[in-house]
């Protein structure tokens, strides 16, 4: 296992990134709270958040919080030109960066004292390039570890730097909530609750034993590790992605069910096109929803074969709408996502597989080099047609 002995992994993460760049192309919008999306909220500033705004929330809901707030239209162009234009400054500060999002990634440092100085010289000097280029706040953490940098760019939050000396880590851990730690969700947070552990010192004092008993094997074992500062990974460039997912969000209105067949559609039309170009097939099709109570639920099917295929795609993504369908119809639904996972290089496997068959393959085919070359929106299904297509949150580039 390795880890450095000093803290030279930098998280890198844009503050309220959709927000700030509004901020940052409108400057009477500066200082004021700001809400991107109207139904439902995309993203929010600082000054939002601090009225109670929160991503995913409604607009009615969030401006009920904050009726000073400013809603603007999403601008996804304007964002990923933005992260573009940041990923630029993170490559030029050192060949070792890792995308997580359009606006985090971690990035290694420690071979770059000799030429650039010390991990925290490196990253002040960051911050300043990536505020004079591109016009945007960036908080950055500095560690020995991914896990702990993450936690200490979260930590500093918005518009700050910080540093865990590797001689401190648990004083610097320990004390914080147990949603720190990845892989604490709701979920996982509340069941932690209901038996009186709230820090992560009160996680790490439960074992290894008891976490895998009360959590499971994978997430008990995962969150001792983390509880006691234990992350082995190191900063890799290259690395293809597992999965890749595309979401809608949907507002309040009620939608019958053949609208929300033709969003799915339309979502793995696009999944589709980025799966070919990349070269990848997937195995897995996993859905997910966000009901009007605010509850989710999540979904998947495993294909009989890796494909790339957009109809056979499309009918197990059907399959997964439909039978969650009651739940939709009971709860209401305010968002419709899906994630092709357990990804892979398509090597020798061809675009229709002898388990595709039965789809007509010479016209799907067709269609989906058609979709490719011209795009899914100039090619697309009739009950598509005349239909709102919605936004298009911009995604990282795969290597």
């Amino acid at each position: 296992m390795f880890v450095s002995r000093d803290a030279t992994i930098l998280h890198a993460d844009l503050d309220a990134f959709f927000a700030s760049v509004e901020q940052r192309d409108d400057p009477a919008l500066r200082g004021r709270p700001v809400i991107v999306g109207g139904g439902v909220v995309l993203a929010c500033s600082y000054e939002a958040k601090a009225a109670g705004v929160r991503t995913a929330m409604g607009g009615r809901q969030a401006l009920a919080l904050c009726p000073a707030a400013v809603v603007v239209r999403p601008r996804m162009s304007a964002y990923s030109e933005a992260s573009k234009a940041v990923f630029r400054v993170f490559e030029s500060t050192t060949p070792l960066v890792e995308g997580i999002s359009i606006d985090e990634a971690f990035l290694e440092v420690g071979g770059l004292r000799r030429i650039a100085g010390a991990p925290m010289d490196i990253a002040a000097r960051l911050r300043r390039d990536v505020a004079e280029q591109v016009g945007l706040p960036i908080t950055v953490g500095v560690a020995r570890t991914k896990f702990l940098a993450k936690v200490a760019s979260g930590v500093a939050k918005p518009d700050g730097l910080l540093r865990v000396p590797p001689e401190a880590e648990l004083e610097f851990l320990h004390p914080l909530p147990v949603e720190r730690l990845w892989g604490v969700g709701k979920v996982t947070s509340a069941k932690l609750h209901a038996i009186g552990v709230r820090t992560v010192a009160e996680v790490a004092g439960l074992g290894e034993p008891a976490l895998v008993s009360f959590l499971g094997r994978a997430a008990g074992r995962h969150l001792h590790a983390l509880s006691h500062g234990l992350d082995p990974r190191r900063v890799e460039t290259g690395v293809r992605r597992r999965s890749i997912g595309s979401q809608r969000a949907l507002g309040r209105r009620e939608r019958p069910p053949e609208e929300l067949d033709a969003i799915v559609a339309g979502i793995v039309d696009r999944l589709g096109k980025r799966l070919r170009g990349g070269h990848r097939v997937c195995r897995t099709v996993v859905l997910r929803l966000r009901f009007g109570d605010f509850t989710r639920a999540t979904r998947s099917h495993t294909l009989a074969g890796a494909t790339a295929h957009t109809p056979t795609i499309l009918r197990a993504a059907r399959q997964l709408l439909h039978a969650a369908m009651p739940m939709i119809l009971d709860r209401g639904i305010t968002l419709v996502g899906l994630s092709l996972a357990n990804l892979d290089d398509d090597g020798a496997v061809q675009l229709v597989l002898p388990f595709e068959r039965d789809a007509g393959p010479e016209l799907d085919a067709t269609l989906d080099e058609l979709r490719d070359r011209f795009g899914g929106e100039a090619v697309t299904r009739a009950a598509r047609l005349g239909r709102d297509p919605g936004i298009h949150m911009p995604v990282l580039d795969d290597p």
